[in-house]
């Protein structure tokens, strides 16, 4: 019988964020567990580096760097 461990939580959730167009969007979470696989996601896509996007996960910490923010990224 495998044992299973806690789920991984939100220890500090993601907020709205405001930035000016053409600026750097910075959206962050924060987890129970380091190093837990967080995707990221716009509608049903799934985000990923790219010379738009850039996901840090240092720890708990996740982080999405949206570069030359445009309405369109809301």
């Amino acid at each position: 019988l495998p044992l299973q461990g806690l789920p991984v939580l939100f220890k500090h959730w993601l907020k709205n964020e405001e930035v000016e167009e053409g600026r750097t969007a910075v959206l962050f979470c924060e987890l129970t567990k380091p190093n837990a696989h967080v995707e990221w996601r716009k509608g049903d896509t799934v985000l990923q580096t790219s010379d738009k996007y850039e996901i840090r996960q240092e720890g708990t910490r996740v982080e999405l760097l949206i570069y030359d923010a445009e309405a369109q990224d809301a």
